[in-house]
Parts: structure tokens; sequence; C-alpha cells
């Protein structure tokens, strides 16, 4: 009896700290966010990732950790991975394929997660948002689940944008899109405008005609949340509108602005503009491969 009540104590302490550590990890952003160094964090996400899936496992139905190892899964996924596989499409079209499909499982990894999360308030949400995206999407009525809200869009977004000849993932467009419109409807100012960003890259790269006025309004709104300060947002409309429009002044003139951004305007987000500042550097290199003179 006694060896049952100490490993029943033990289990108990173990969850209680494990639980606490996620809580840590809600109340403020991941440690990465807010360091600038592209490649320290690039060398480290292996571990956190997997460290969250084991504490995670321990505490399954933990928001925070749910919440945290969404982020760095989708951390990963965009930010190295991903990038990755863009640099790779010229020089080698099948490690870029390879590349590509490791990003969107890490995506996909980053999307459970997050719903997950998510259906500890909204249970079913996934199956329900796959039969009827925007009746699930308007079931989410609490501000504090934009977060996760966001993380899943996202993730999702970044599945289907790694998997572009999938029927099934392309088929999941409109889960995207009832996201999006729910968390711009449940607080479009959340984290300095970053829905509204999300949505300038979302309405250029979605099939079907570009809503250039979308992406005019989603920027304008955007760099008005944000007074300039998120690097990632020049870049997005750069490639949204400049790459279409043939602007290179304009494309030049975005990127500058991208990188003008300084490292203190974000403390707890320097991570992703660094992340920006570097794509931003990389497109330059592009520029004679996207603008015809």
């Amino acid at each position: 009896m006694t060896a049952s009540l100490a490993l029943v104590a033990g289990c108990s302490l173990r969850q209680l700290a494990v639980d606490s550590i996620g809580n840590a990890l809600a109340s403020g952003g991941s440690v990465y966010q807010s360091d600038a160094d592209v490649t320290l964090v690039g060398d480290a996400l292996p571990f956190s990732v997997k460290l969250m899936d084991s504490l995670v496992a321990e505490s399954p139905r933990h928001r925070g950790l749910l919440l945290a190892a969404s982020r760095a899964y989708l951390l990963y996924a965009y930010g190295y991975v991903g990038f990755s596989a863009e640099q790779q499409t010229r020089d080698d079209v099948d490690l870029a394929n390879a590349t590509r499909a490791r990003a969107q499982r890490l995506a996909l990894r980053s999307f459970d997660y997050a719903m997950r999360g998510l259906e500890t308030a909204y249970p079913a949400l996934r199956s329900q948002l796959a039969q009827d995206p925007a009746r699930a999407a308007r079931a989410i009525g609490d501000r504090h689940d934009v977060d996760l809200l966001y993380l899943s869009m996202a993730a999702l977004g970044l599945a289907i944008a790694n998997a572009k000849q999938d029927a099934a993932m392309l088929a999941r467009l409109p889960e995207v899109e009832a996201l999006l419109a729910r968390g711009i409807e449940l607080d479009e100012a959340w984290n300095a405008g970053s829905l509204h960003e999300f949505a300038v890259s979302w309405y250029a790269a979605r099939p079907g005609a570009v809503d250039r006025g979308a992406i005019e309004r989603h920027y304008a709104r955007a760099l008005e949340l944000s007074g300039g300060t998120r690097a990632g947002l020049f870049v997005a409309y750069a490639e949204a509108i400049a790459v279409r429009d043939q602007n290179r002044r304009q494309f030049d003139g975005l990127l500058d602005r991208a990188l003008a951004v300084d490292d203190n305007a974000r403390p707890d987000e320097r991570l992703q503009n660094a992340l920006a500042q570097r794509r931003a550097l990389w497109l330059r290199t592009q520029a004679d491969l996207l603008f015809v003179d």
C-alpha cells in the first residue's frame, strides 16, 4: 500500500510539474521568439519540438502545452524546413520535393496540436470543421482562443502550400478561410495585425482570381496596427503585389523597409523579424528570376 501511495504521489508531482511548465509557456511567448539569432534557434528547434512531444504526452489536454507545441512545430516547418525547400527548388527538384513533403508533415503536426488545444473547449471541432468550415469556425467564441485559431489556420495553410498537387489538401482551403474570417471577427487587432498580415499572403497565394482589393485592405490595416514594426508584412506585400505587377522599384523599396525594421521594434518577436529579413535578403538574390525586363 505504501509503495502504491508513493507511486501515485510521484505521478501527481510529475503531472503538477509538467502542468506548471505548460502554464508558464501559455502565459508568455517562447524564449526563441525574442532571439534574433536565426541559426542558433534553428539548431535548437529539433530538440525543442521533441521535448514538447514528451511534455504533451504527460499532460495531453493541457492547453498551454498544446499551444507551445503547435507554435514550435510551425516555426520549424515554416522558418527552416519550408525555407530550405524554396532554396533547393532551382538546384535539385527531387530534394526540394522531399523537403517540401517534410515541411508539410511538420505543419500538420502543428495543426494537430492547435486543434487539440481548441478541442479542450470545443469538442469535435476538427471533424465539424471538415464538414462545415464556416459553421464550425463560428462556434469558436472566445477572443482568448485566437492564438490557437491563428496557429491552426497558419499551419494548415502551410501544409496546403507544400502539397499543391494534392487534391485532398486543396479541398481544405475553405477551412483556412473560415478560421481566418473568424479570427478577424473575434479580434482583428490580435498581435499587432498578424491576422491581416497572414491574409495578405493568403489572398495572393490561393487558387483562382486574385482579390487585389482584399490584399490592399488587409495590408493597409496590418500596417496601421503594427506601425511598420513587422518586417514580414513588407515581404508579404512585395511578393503578393510587386512581383505580380512586375514592379521592381516597388519590390526593392518594400524589401528595404523590411530590412530597416529595428531588432528592438518588437522585442518579443525578434526572431520573426529576423526570419523575415533573411527572406528579404534571399528574395533580392532571386530578383533577376522574378522580374522580366
